[in-house]
């Protein structure tokens, strides 16, 4: 598992670089922030519910959380289900609140 940072990514964004960025929090976390990231919660990986992403399996993946734990975990699991580009957003949606105030 590899990682990017809250700076790198959303100057991608910024640029309107076409990212596949995942959303592991629970609906309510998603509901009250979010980046645009498709939502499936940890739980879903977790029983290898990936449908809404199985067409992401060799591209880049960007996964994040609150604070870069559950995505960490969901990185590992994506990646032993084959998953080959998968980067962690360390510190999360904390860091990106924090960095940009939003």
């Amino acid at each position: 598992m590899t990682t990017t940072t809250v700076e790198n990514v959303k100057a991608r964004m910024d640029a309107g670089e076409k990212l596949n960025i995942l959303d592991v929090r629970e609906p309510y976390e998603n509901a009250e922030f979010n980046i645009g990231g498709s939502l499936v919660p940890l739980g879903k990986i977790q029983s290898m519910q990936l449908e809404n992403i199985e067409d992401w399996k060799d591209e880049e993946i960007i996964v994040y959380c609150r604070s870069g734990n559950r995505s960490g975990q969901a990185c590992l699991l994506l990646e032993a289900a084959g998953f080959t580009k998968v980067k962690n957003l360390t510190g999360g949606m904390l860091e990106w609140r924090e960095k940009f105030k939003v």
